[in-house]
């Protein structure tokens, strides 16, 4: 389904919000050479400072799709590069658009299935410096995926991204982000040992879309 564009993990961490001085984000994740070890709660060089929201096992790898990021930089009249939206990977092909459940390999060996949606923040829009960004990057609904790490491996720019896997019920990470397609949610809720955090998404987004 596409290859691997860019590797990222963060470069320094940051205070973006003057109302919280002590408050550090590693949102600015860069691009890295070089193959990086993804481990049950993401890649091993990359770390996050605020664990109450980000982060787990059900988060440990964003990725954002390349043509969402254009789409993005067009409109915005500037150049988004690979990390801008704080993911690890830039990918070509999907991810706001996969089926929940999906499982990805990457590489030889690295095994990834598909979780929950970006929810955008605070620190989020501080770091992008657009107007009403919390609402416009809802209202797009190009949120990105989370990912949780199935096999642990190593990942690299280059390597190609394979789909192993799609679940039947086809609710897409947008149709949690957006709360579209109850028929889905609900066929989604109805499978057997969801991950805690895609359950709870999901029954947000029903409600909301009932």
């Amino acid at each position: 389904m596409g290859r691997v564009l860019a590797v990222c993990v963060v470069e320094d961490e940051r205070r973006l919000d003057p109302r919280k001085p002590e408050q550090r984000t590693a949102i600015d994740k860069r691009p890295t050479d070089g193959p990086v070890d993804v481990g049950p709660l993401g890649l091993l060089t990359d770390h996050v400072c605020d664990t109450r929201h980000h982060g787990g096992a059900e988060q440990a790898v964003y990725a954002y799709s390349e043509h969402e990021a254009r789409r993005w930089a067009q409109d915005l009249g500037r150049e988004l590069p690979a990390g801008w939206f704080g993911e690890n990977l830039r990918l070509e092909g999907e991810t706001t658009d996969l089926v929940v459940g999906s499982r990805l390999r990457l590489g030889a060996a690295l095994e990834l299935e598909v979780t929950i949606p970006r929810t955008p923040c605070r620190t989020f829009a501080l770091w992008a410096g657009e107007d009403h960004w919390v609402k416009r990057f809802t209202e797009r609904g190009d949120s990105g995926a989370y990912f949780r790490v199935l096999t642990p491996g190593p990942v690299a720019a280059g390597d190609c991204v394979t789909l192993v896997h799609v679940p039947e019920h086809g609710a897409t990470v947008r149709d949690l982000f957006r709360a579209t397609r109850p028929d889905r949610l609900r066929a989604l809720l109805s499978a057997s040992d969801l991950p805690p955090k895609v359950e709870r998404d999901a029954a947000r987004a029903l409600q909301r879309a009932v």
